[in-house]
């Protein structure tokens, strides 16, 4: 009956905020709390969604700090240069600015971090989009299909996670999925190319002097045409500091990659440190803050909304029985194909779950009834991280409202736009996996 109600839940939300009837972030307090009342749990629904608030409370600080930071960036100039190399490669041609998102994108979530590669690409690659008058969905499907991609990385979260529940060797686990991963990065470059070529039938490809394309002596801000820079923009750049601040930023994903202190804690450090070098007038800094107000407010409301769906889905119980239903209806003639069956069934399952309740909840059971049929637990560890892709595109992921916010696109529009490209990249590298044998068929 759990089970039921749990995916009869997820249905509901997923309807409502595909269909447009209601937004995310009202969706995700709205729908669980009335299935928490009508399953009986209505007695012990504050303190289920308060628990699940508290969890995301980390990520929700982080979040907050990480938007300020890099809003402080952007205002003092950091990525100008960055912008101005990638116009000069990809000039007016709606294919080259598309295939430059993936590979940016790509690059930069080397760190592992989701959060601050959808800052990096969507503050560098949206005027871009906006001037071209490109699909706005593009940018954002592209940047998600490349975290999706490198979030297999030991310190991207999942693997990590993969080794610690099965008490697997690092190494091991990770080091035959390099091939995989390259196979997926390939994939995620052709379906650029792809939606690049569909927009560059669409829009042709517009000349520099048609971009409005400025001289040497001008700034290149100035070619974004309706988001060129004011003179109240202006005044906020920082061009004598861009060192001090590449420095503080290098610094800072040094210190996440090697797990220095929390993540809240080095954003929130980060932050005071860059908005007082920047803009060490107190009026200024209160200027700034307001300015990126807005963009906090989006992410931060979503991610706290999203505690209490995931607080009502583990505290009544809902997603162990939603795991264990799926799980027994595995017959036993499929026991040997489990490490392929892992891999695709991956998908729905980290969609539907946090990671957190997919490698600790449903792994190990996996798991130990693969041992049955003799399949070792590393294969199924591999094939637990194929569907990563798929898992980003989740509304538990809270990183996803970030992108969405930032890219200015309705988030039940993104999914429709996204969900089979993601699809396709999980299935890419299943294939791969099999034909590079580090998963069994």
């Amino acid at each position: 009956m759990l089970a039921i109600l749990g995916f009869s839940m997820v249905a509901v939300f997923m309807y409502l905020i595909m269909s447009g009837k209601l937004s995310a972030l009202i969706a995700l307090m709205i729908v669980p709390a009335a299935f928490a009342v009508f399953a009986g749990f209505g007695s012990s629904l504050g303190d289920m969604a308060l628990a699940g608030i508290t969890e995301l409370a980390p990520t929700g600080v982080m979040l907050m700090f990480a938007i300020l930071y890099f809003g402080i960036m952007i205002d003092a100039g950091l990525f100008d240069p960055v912008v101005g190399k990638i116009l000069k490669a990809v000039k007016g041609d709606p294919m080259k600015i598309v295939v430059g998102t993936a590979v940016l994108a790509m690059i930069v979530s080397l760190d592992g971090d989701g959060t601050t590669t959808y800052m990096i690409t969507i503050s560098a690659m949206l005027p871009l989009y906006q001037r071209l008058k490109m699909n706005p969905l593009i940018l954002p499907a592209v940047a998600l299909m490349a975290v999706g991609v490198t979030n297999l990385t030991p310190w991207g979260g999942p693997t990590a996670r993969a080794a610690s529940a099965l008490s697997l060797d690092m190494q091991e686990l990770f080091n035959p999925l390099i091939p995989v991963m390259l196979a997926g990065a390939v994939w995620v470059i052709l379906s650029a190319y792809w939606m690049g070529k569909q927009e560059r039938k669409r829009l042709g490809i517009l000349s520099m002097e048609e971009l409005g394309q400025p001289g040497e002596e001008k700034s290149y801000l100035t070619f974004f045409g309706t988001a060129a820079v004011s003179e109240e923009e202006a005044k906020w750049k920082r061009p004598k500091l861009i060192w001090v601040n590449f420095t503080l930023t290098i610094v800072l994903m040094a210190m996440l990659i090697l797990g220095v202190m929390p993540l809240p804690i080095l954003f929130m450090l980060a932050f005071a440190i860059a908005i007082t070098v920047n803009y060490p007038n107190v009026m200024h800094q209160k200027e700034r803050i307001a300015a990126h107000a807005g963009n906090v407010l989006a992410v931060v409301s979503l991610v706290f909304a999203a505690g209490i769906f995931t607080g009502i889905l583990s505290g009544t119980e809902m997603v162990d029985a939603m795991a264990n239903s799926l799980v027994a209806i595995i017959p036993d003639s499929m026991g040997p194909h489990l490490p392929v069956i892992t891999a695709i069934t991956s998908m729905p399952f980290t969609f539907f779950m946090s990671n957190d309740a997919y490698y600790f909840g449903v792994l190990p059971i996996i798991a130990e009834a693969a041992s049955a049929y003799g399949i070792s637990p590393i294969e199924l560890g591999r094939a637990s991280l194929l569907g990563q892709p798929v898992h980003l595109l989740s509304p538990l992921v809270a990183s996803t409202y970030l992108l969405v916010g930032m890219a200015k696109v309705d988030f039940g529009q993104y999914q429709r736009f996204t969900i089979l490209w993601t699809v396709g990249t999980s299935i890419v590298m299943t294939i791969a996996a099999v034909l590079f044998g580090v998963i069994s068929l």
